[in-house]
């Protein structure tokens, strides 16, 4: 992302500059905290109340917002918000149930991810049949492509069976609960290095690299309404 902005200055590209700010506004403040507050609600739901009582069920921003996490999505386009907390011992199933909370966040990416290229086929229908302005046109397509990208990018991300991502938790699934919490005791070690090698390059290329075949999929899927319908 910092680098996309760069390379927007570099070529006096300053109204791309604010589409892209805009959209990875928007993420922080308006989808990570729909992340969260999937993972909350589904673990209300199977049982642990835990994050009712911490005030995490709720679309609040400042309730689920990590700064290093936020700052990461400006730099590298991959980030994750503040954990919630849930008790497996509460949860219906355990450990099943654990990674049914986990994967409700991701889950909430892709959906908004597709809810935004099904708004940006609309937007392109407008452009095409109601030859609506070139300036609004570009703003909005260009804000629902990123906004898309960037929840495919999260959702992605916080699949990898690392900690503290939500990966790690469907990770716990197969792996024996001792060695778990053994990764578990050396998460915040885990994370510097995580941002590290995404800084360098060495995750962010491949996760890149899955998070375009998401979006390749999810936009065949938005426009195939409108394609087959003859409307594009």
């Amino acid at each position: 992302m910092l680098f996309d902005i760069m390379d927007y200055i570099s070529s006096g590209q300053y109204e791309m500059i604010f589409i892209q700010a805009a959209s990875i506004l928007f993420v922080i403040f308006c989808t990570l905290p729909v992340h969260e507050y999937a993972h909350a609600w589904m673990a209300v739901r199977l049982g642990d109340d835990t994050p009712r009582l911490a005030g995490r069920l709720t679309l609040r921003p400042m309730a689920h917002i990590d700064p290093i996490g936020a700052i990461m999505i400006f730099l590298v386009g991959f980030g994750y918000a503040r954990p919630v907390s849930v008790n497996m011992h509460n949860l219906k199933n355990g450990r099943k149930s654990f990674a049914l909370v986990a994967l409700a966040g991701p889950v909430s990416n892709l959906i908004m991810a597709f809810i935004f290229l099904v708004c940006k086929t609309v937007v392109d229908v407008l452009f095409v049949k109601a030859g609506i302005p070139v300036a609004v046109y570009t703003v909005l397509a260009y804000f629902f492509i990123y906004a898309a990208s960037i929840n495919i990018s999260l959702a992605v991300f916080n699949l990898l069976p690392i900690p503290p991502l939500d990966g790690s938790r469907i990770f716990n699934l197969i792996l024996p609960e001792k060695y778990y919490y053994t990764v578990m005791r050396y998460e915040r070690y885990i994370r510097l290095a995580l941002f590290v090698l995404l800084w360098i390059g060495v995750l962010s290329k491949p996760l890149m690299w899955l998070s375009d075949i998401v979006y390749s999929g999810l936009n065949w899927v938005a426009s195939l309404p409108f394609t087959l319908t003859g409307i594009l």
